[in-house]
């Protein structure tokens, strides 16, 4: 198994490495660096936002597979906004579906997302089985992660999310674009998200990041596992 893990930013990259015994060595990639853990997992902070996270991702898997050795599974992965009462800080969140949730037209009638436009698409369904062990293994509540290119803040626009995605349990704003670049390459793709805050108006004294990186160390302490026995194949 070769797995890539795609974050945001370094601080939840490193987190993740964390769980991983052993060194982690650096691999410069064009506008990157991958860092593989000396079990071979390779982690990636992609960037912020749905545009540099695709790229970043595609880049990673486009080296990848020119030097013959292909990923097997992309995961996803960082802290994110919590739809409480469901989904409360510090827990995990694995997603059922990967929704991009403001990619569309804003009208009168209200939004309509791009699918309802005549193209595109606005949900990645990662495979069920992964995500049932993943939620096994690590306790993550399951059901929709949105994607957002402006993170919410309002209590109006918590509830319109709401009203359109009534599945939805966290945010963030690289899973969709992450996605869509493993989605391109032809593989699986995971999103986990440990809860930092609640989704809702902007209140800086609610947010817990430390205590959400530390579970995402601890989620992926457990998961190893799960990537190292995985078979894609078993999924068809």
């Amino acid at each position: 198994m070769r797995v890539l893990v795609a974050t945001a930013v370094p601080a939840e990259r490193d987190a993740v490495a964390r769980a991983f015994p052993g060194a982690v060595t650096g691999v410069h990639l064009p506008g990157a660096l991958l860092c593989r853990t000396a079990t071979g997992c390779d982690l990636l902070a992609a960037g912020v936002g749905p545009a540099l996270a695709a790229s970043s991702t595609a880049g990673a898997l486009t080296a990848a597979a020119l030097e013959g050795a292909p990923y097997d599974l992309v995961v996803c992965a960082g802290i994110g906004g919590g739809f409480p009462p469901e989904a409360p800080v510090g827990s995990l969140v694995v997603a059922d579906a990967i929704t991009v949730a403001d990619l569309g037209a804003q009208t009168a009638d209200g939004f309509l997302p791009v699918t309802e436009l005549g193209f595109g698409t606005v949900t990645h369904r990662p495979p069920t089985p992964a995500v049932r062990a993943v939620a096994q293994a690590t306790g993550a509540r399951t059901g929709t992660i949105l994607t957002v290119s402006t993170v919410t803040g309002t209590a109006a626009r918590t509830a319109e999310l709401r009203a359109r995605h009534p599945g939805a349990l966290a945010e963030g704003m690289e899973g969709f674009g992450v996605a869509e670049a493993a989605t391109a390459h032809g593989v699986p793709v995971l999103e986990l998200r440990a809860v930092s805050n609640p989704v809702g108006p902007r209140d800086r004294a609610a947010w817990r990041i430390g205590d959400a990186l530390t579970a995402l160390t601890e989620a992926f302490g457990k998961l190893a596992p799960v990537l190292e026995s995985w078979n894609p194949h078993d999924e068809q």
